[in-house]
């Protein structure tokens, strides 16, 4: 029952504890009891609304920032992470497999902005060997969350090929 209750918090964070119960033939009370003991276990972090920004304002840039970097002796990437962590422009920072070691996803108002972050903040960190910054034009899916529905389509988006 508990890994269905957390796939269907995933889902949709703001489904009601009489909802979840119905879906998983429990009572409130038990799913209540399972919410809050995930919460104290820090299995659940946290609740966010998954926002659509291109609906809302145009100034805001993101991009995905892979990151060669030099682990520390005997702190491994956990310290170099915990660093890149601490910048409010920073939303995620993944270990990665492959070609990079650090995976970084940021936010700013403009792509400059984004571009002055990376080379006069991250860049300049001792870890790091090397970054390579691909911003996001355009998102289609976020959070499992189609954002732009087929019919709300930017018809100067397309490309008519012959």
């Amino acid at each position: 029952m508990m890994d269905r209750l957390l796939t269907l918090l995933d889902e949709n964070a703001r489904l009601s504890t009489a909802q979840l119960a119905a879906m998983l033939n429990k009572t409130e009370e038990e799913v209540a009891e399972a919410i809050a003991e995930y919460e104290k276990a820090g299995v659940i972090r946290g609740y966010k609304a998954l926002i659509n920004w291109e609906k809302v304002d145009e100034n805001k840039a993101s991009a995905l920032i892979e990151l060669r970097v030099s682990p520390k002796r005997d702190r491994g990437f956990d310290e170099i992470a915990g660093r890149i962590m601490q910048f409010d422009e920073v939303e995620s920072v993944y270990l990665m497999s492959g070609g990079y070691d650090l995976a970084v996803k940021v936010h700013g108002r403009t792509m400059q902005e984004i571009a002055m972050f990376v080379m006069r903040r991250l860049s300049t960190l001792d870890s790091v060997l090397s970054t390579a910054t691909h911003f996001i034009l355009t998102r289609y899916k976020d959070g499992g969350v189609i954002l732009n529905p087929e019919e709300e389509r930017d018809e100067r988006r397309s490309v008519l090929c012959d």
